[in-house]
């Protein structure tokens, strides 16, 4: 089995459901879970400061880890960096976009929402995506400037007020000449955290399409196939805003992952 570590990365801690996915789908490899914390919300950036951003931390990750491969599990980023990346760095980089082309082919009514960051929501390559696949459905983009920080909020054991979330998700429910929205696609990977939650709140039942499962069989494409028992030990998780709080450190835990 190569020594060659694969990387998750994240502007916090909602990239973890890539990881698990990645586990389940390709279990014989070493992961180093990457969170950008001193950078979140991405959303908030400028685009040509967060791209420079980005690819100076994998010039540095790169040159420490000598991956094989680099997963961008945030919507993000990958909108907006992935053609950069792959251009200054010669290693496989998998990007996480919103699934608009499967919620497009599964949906009956019609009628798509897609829950997303400000930041994805204005991205053309967002708006392609709709054009190429999603040409016989009404997509309703929904952008939530504080879904995230809730979802990190929650992860870390906080209170979060249904209240909250469902002045944020409200406008993903849309009714049209007797048809409803019956696919919230979640395009942002912390929020698939939040999913349970939202089904309690949602004013009628829909799919919340999680990604996370194509992310890692897409990332599988580009591995050859290992037949190896893996070491003992946990996969490292590195913070870029130092040691994260106790909350955190035991979620980590619970996924298997030594913070240093």
């Amino acid at each position: 089995m190569s020594d060659k570590p694969i990387i998750v990365f994240d502007s916090g801690v909602g990239g973890l459901t890539v990881l698990r996915e990645m586990r389940v789908v390709i279990p014989d490899r070493r992961y180093v879970f990457f969170a950008d914390d001193a950078g979140f919300p991405y959303g908030d950036w400028e685009e040509e400061a967060l791209i420079e951003r980005i690819c100076d931390l994998f010039g540095t990750l790169i040159d420490d880890l000598n991956p094989q491969l680099a997963v961008i599990a945030c919507n993000t980023a990958s909108t907006l960096v992935m053609t950069e990346l792959r251009t200054r760095f010669d290693i496989p980089f998998v990007g996480t976009v919103p699934a608009i082309k499967p919620a497009a082919e599964r949906s009956r009514s019609g009628l798509v929402s897609v829950l997303a960051t400000p930041g994805t929501v204005k991205r053309g390559y967002t708006r392609g995506l709709i054009t190429d696949f999603a040409k016989d459905c009404e997509v309703t983009l929904v952008g939530s400037k504080r879904l995230a920080a809730l979802a990190e909020a929650h992860i870390r054991g906080e209170r979060v007020g249904f209240d909250e979330l469902e002045a944020e998700i409200s406008g993903c429910f849309v009714e049209r000449d007797g048809r409803r929205t019956d696919i919230v696609v979640l395009a942002c990977t912390h929020y698939p955290f939040l999913a349970n939650m939202f089904r309690k709140i949602a004013p009628w039942p829909v799919d919340w399409l999680d990604p996370a499962e194509a992310i890692a069989r897409q990332a599988a494409k580009f591995l050859p196939d290992v037949v190896a028992s893996l070491p003992e030990g946990f996969d490292r998780a590195v913070f870029t805003a130092g040691t994260p709080d106790y909350p955190t450190r035991r979620l980590l835990h619970g996924f298997g992952l030594a913070c240093n």
